[in-house]
């Protein structure tokens, strides 16, 4: 079977890789795409999903703090595949408009400590060499002590990466997005490789 990537699915999978496609099908009804090219070094990929869980725990970062930093690292960067996933957890548990302005930047959403985070997250991003001592001020000033900033701070390093290696390698959003993910969601994020053909 072929993928919406540019590595072709492994000919033969791994028991590792079966059990990841198995646990998208539990969770989402179908493999993702992602998958079938992760499914090449299934290791790596959980060791880095282990890695992000740990510093988000370290952090206490939220469900909806991690969303806020995936969504603001993935619009920014300019990854669909990120933008459209994340927009419909937050859609699913919060609210479609919710989701859709933070994908657009609409920082009038979100309370200030929020703010903060969607501001630094897009900081690292676009030029993390900009960054000062008066950026990592205002995380302290909304409540973040210097653990959580480091964790906060490497959780979206982590994500990048990941979106990094997804873009690069030609990872489309799944076909399935185009009916799972909401409408708002779906018209806000116009950057990244299209949705696949169904």
């Amino acid at each position: 079977m072929g993928t919406d990537t540019f590595l072709p699915e492994p000919a033969e999978l791994s028991a590792e890789a079966q059990a990841l496609y198995d646990e998208d099908v539990a969770d989402e009804g179908y493999v993702m795409n992602l998958s079938r090219m992760w499914a090449h070094d299934v290791a790596t990929f959980e060791k880095l999903f282990d890695l992000i869980a740990h510093v988000g725990e370290l952090g206490s970062l939220s469900f909806r703090d991690r969303g806020i930093l995936v969504m603001s690292v993935a619009s920014t960067l300019g990854d669909g595949y990120c933008s459209l996933a994340w927009g419909k957890k937050i859609a699913g548990k919060y609210d479609a408009d919710l989701a859709a302005a933070i994908l657009a930047h609409q920082d009038d959403v979100l309370d200030e400590r929020e703010r903060a985070l969607a501001a630094w997250a897009r900081t690292i991003v676009t030029d993390p060499n900009a960054t000062t001592a008066d950026d990592v001020q205002a995380l302290r000033d909304v409540g973040y002590d210097d653990r959580q900033i480091l964790a906060l701070t490497t959780y979206a390093a982590l994500r990048l990466a990941f979106s990094t290696v997804n873009d690069a390698l030609g990872a489309r959003p799944d076909a399935e997005m185009r009916a799972s993910v909401p409408q708002q969601v779906r018209d806000t994020v116009t950057w990244g490789r299209p949705i696949a053909s169904d």
